[in-house]
């Protein structure tokens, strides 16, 4: 449930960094194109491996 939430944030994060949050709330998830969405991929992959890192050196 807490990796669930994390991702859902880390989503919206990327959407905001990319100037793609308006949209997302206008027309959804679903409906962004696919370049939109893997690019909010890419970020979101980033921002996980950094979270990682960050844990590990704990």
């Amino acid at each position: 449930m807490e990796d669930r939430f994390l991702f859902e944030l880390l989503k919206w994060e990327a959407a905001k960094e990319l100037g793609l949050l308006e949209k997302v709330r206008e027309v959804g998830w679903p409906n962004l194109s696919a370049q939109e969405t893997g690019k909010i991929g890419v970020l979101v992959k980033r921002k996980i491996k950094e979270k990682m890192k960050k844990n590990n050196k704990m």
